[in-house]
């Protein structure tokens, strides 16, 4: 599957940035540079919807983590949507599974994000 990148404004700072096809060292630039612009145009709730994505890399955890780390200071978040079994293991072995609300479906991760934008989960951030 060619790689491809979609973002759409959701309204009240809620982004939906979908994600298809493999995102790897030669593609994660091009989401790197799509969360950048979200977050610059006053994004604070972003879903990665990696729903038709087919891979991810190491290079992808950077870039999500990178936009966690813009986002968090503005009360912000970045969520995820994300369906495949091998890809979600992704997280749970790097562990990012407690740093990212994972979702099965978009409709579910927009609807955090609006109820919750400006609230870390539970744990995360913490300075205790």
């Amino acid at each position: 599957m060619e790689f491809r990148l979609s973002t759409v404004d959701l309204g009240d700072g809620i982004y939906r940035v979908l994600v298809a096809g493999e995102v790897d060292l030669s593609t994660a630039p091009e989401l790197k540079a799509s969360l950048s612009e979200v977050i610059e145009s006053g994004g604070r709730g972003v879903l990665v919807d990696l729903s038709e994505a087919t891979f991810i890399d190491s290079t992808t955890l950077g870039v999500l983590m990178g936009a966690v780390k813009r986002l968090r200071p503005q009360g912000g978040e970045l969520a995820i949507t994300c369906r495949d079994p091998n890809i979600r293991k992704i997280f749970e072995i790097t562990l990012l599974d407690r740093v990212f609300s994972i979702f099965d479906t978009a409709d579910a991760g927009v609807e955090h994000l609006r109820n919750g934008v400006g609230q870390l989960p539970p744990g995360v951030g913490s300075t205790n």
